[in-house]
């Protein structure tokens, strides 16, 4: 069948290889003329997949009417902030179009202002009888792995599952397997609030700390992002899955994260711009920690991590400063994952 990935980045690229490869007809949309020129004669697209031949089977295009043309299903892979524009866009050729294609989006951010999950931001702009369901496809995946075929799993959410069970089917390969889940906004808020976590991973690294402080960190990132998740109505279980622990684990050890990467810059003194220029791709946990900040203080959930990690991107705290405040705050009780309140 005719997907059209909407963003020609590393990870809309890359599933678009695992979908071609799976025997679909791929339209790879995106906004830089290069990029679609590079795919459509070259077959790579070395400034965000150095170094992996792409099927010739892909068609990139810059002409978002032409990607979504006969479409049976569209998967948003977008920065957070530029999904409400393109869903504007898809809602305005769907309303004069009979497709009703199956939605499915691999996002991981919060937006900014309203604090909204991506899927509803989707479900804000499309009106729900314009399309067949909407998917979240996320878990621990960095796209150099995933187009070098390494052995990757991810979560394909839906509160129907039939719908999760299409995405599966359509994914599903020897390198790339899909498990299904019920749970949207657990899987939503694992696969955002993870990248607040991993920037603190970086900043740990570049501040030159050792093994005990990564593992501290990702436990109690755990802890902070279950109890904002659950807070909103998650269940619990989804944080011990693909899209909670094993997203965080994955860009908290790994230096291809850029959240990653953009933590150990903030450790050596780089600004938020900075980071962003030297980086040269979105970082998401940037703006979500701010989103994530927002929320909880409106909430009243206890995030301190996200706290510490605000107060470095956006109020000029000193790392040595943000860690003696966490590692001396009241002493707590550990608890279990399903109380939302430790």
């Amino acid at each position: 069948m005719k997907i059209a990935v909407l963003g020609s980045g590393s990870w809309g690229t890359a599933l678009g290889q695992v979908l071609a490869e799976n025997g679909h007809e791929v339209v790879l949309w995106g906004r830089e003329d290069y990029i679609a020129d590079e795919i459509n004669q070259a077959h790579t697209n070395s400034h965000f997949l150095p170094g992996i031949n792409l099927p010739a089977t892909i068609v990139a295009t810059t002409d978002l009417k032409a990607a979504l043309d006969q479409a049976a299903v569209l998967l948003f892979v977008l920065p957070t902030k530029a999904i409400r524009s393109v869903a504007r866009q898809v809602a305005s050729y769907l309303s004069q179009s009979d497709a009703q294609p199956l939605l499915v989006h691999a996002t991981k951010g919060l937006e900014q202002g309203t604090h909204l999950r991506v899927s509803q931001m989707i479900e804000e702009e499309i009106p729900r009888q314009d399309y067949q369901d909407l998917v979240v496809l996320s878990g621990p995946s960095h796209a150099e792995e995933v187009a070098r075929h390494d052995l990757t799993t991810v979560t394909a959410a839906c509160p129907n599952l039939q719908a999760a069970e299409k995405v599966q089917a359509l994914f599903k390969n020897h390198y790339f397997r899909i498990y299904t889940n019920t749970d949207v906004v657990g899987v939503e808020m694992g696969a955002a609030l993870k990248n607040i976590i991993a920037l603190g991973a970086g900043v740990l690294a570049g501040a030159g700390y050792g093994d005990n402080a990564k593992a501290a960190l990702v436990t109690r990132g755990l802890a902070e992002i279950s109890r904002m998740g659950i807070k909103l109505g998650a269940d619990p279980l989804t944080f011990v899955g693909l899209s909670g622990v094993g997203d965080l684990v994955v860009t908290c050890t790994s230096p291809h994260s850029r959240n990653w990467q953009a933590g150990n810059l903030l450790a050596k003194g780089y600004s938020k711009e900075a980071i962003e220029e030297e980086i040269q791709m979105v970082v998401e946990g940037i703006a979500t920690c701010q989103s994530a900040y927002e929320l909880a203080k409106e909430s009243g959930i206890e995030m301190p991590i996200t706290e510490a990690l605000y107060g470095l991107i956006y109020e000029g705290a000193q790392v040595k400063e943000g860690l003696l405040r966490l590692m001396t705050r009241d002493g707590k009780q550990e608890a279990s994952l399903s109380q939302a309140h430790y």
